[in-house]
């Protein structure tokens, strides 16, 4: 078995899950933006482990806990579709001087609390998406067709470890890049950034309790 291919493909798969601009880029770019690289940085890792344990349970083939999370679909989505709904308006009525996020805790840069509560509030909007891991099951199913071998579980390690390392490079890359600009940003542009990030975070959890209703009506 080729483990660079695997290797490679596990991070393009992390890149690929990550890149698309949506509620969480939205939530990384702006507490980089609000508090700095570190904190939107540690921000995303709470995705890419949320990430990681979704490509575990589709690369290692955990049909009980797969099943699981097919059987509370339903529950997951309102789940996040409402943390959604909940930190967009949080974001959008956040005064920038106060220094407060999405749970109105006081946040300095650095800190050990608020940098685990970042990680902790990503991870677990991640792991309420049960889109992600759909998106993981496709996309591993496509590699397994590519690799056209019988998987061991040192390839799905591999895979795995890859998934992982191209997710913390993309939530690396992004937040570096937005750091560049954090320095630049005053109270009234950060004021407007609030409010556009709120209204679209929120709007993706409508968009998600949107689909739970249109299903559950169909």
């Amino acid at each position: 078995m080729d483990y660079l291919f695997l290797i490679v493909s596990g991070i393009v798969i992390g890149i690929v899950v990550a890149a698309p601009i949506g509620p969480v880029n939205l939530i990384c770019i702006r507490r980089t933006l609000a508090y700095g690289p570190v904190n939107g940085f540690l921000s995303g890792l709470g995705a890419a482990l949320g990430d990681g344990v979704f490509a575990i349970v589709t690369a290692f083939g955990l049909t009980a806990f797969s099943q699981l999370i097919e059987g509370f679909a339903t529950i997951l989505e309102l789940v996040g579709g409402a943390m959604l709904i909940g930190f967009g308006v949080h974001i959008f009525r956040a005064d920038p001087r106060d220094g407060r996020d999405e749970a109105g805790l006081r946040v300095k840069d650095g800190a050990p609390t608020s940098l685990l509560r970042a990680a902790a509030s990503t991870f677990a909007l991640t792991i309420t998406n049960p889109a992600t891991f759909f998106g993981f099951a496709a996309l591993f199913a496509g590699l397994a067709a590519l690799a056209g071998e019988e998987a061991t579980f040192l390839g799905a390690a591999i895979t795995v470890a890859g998934v992982i390392g191209g997710s913390v490079a993309w939530w690396f890359a992004l937040t570096a890049i937005t750091g560049l600009f954090h320095a630049k940003i005053d109270a009234q542009i950060m004021h407007r950034i609030n409010q556009i990030s709120g209204v679209a975070v929120a709007g993706f959890g409508l968009a998600v309790l949107g689909h739970l209703l249109i299903v559950q009506i169909s």
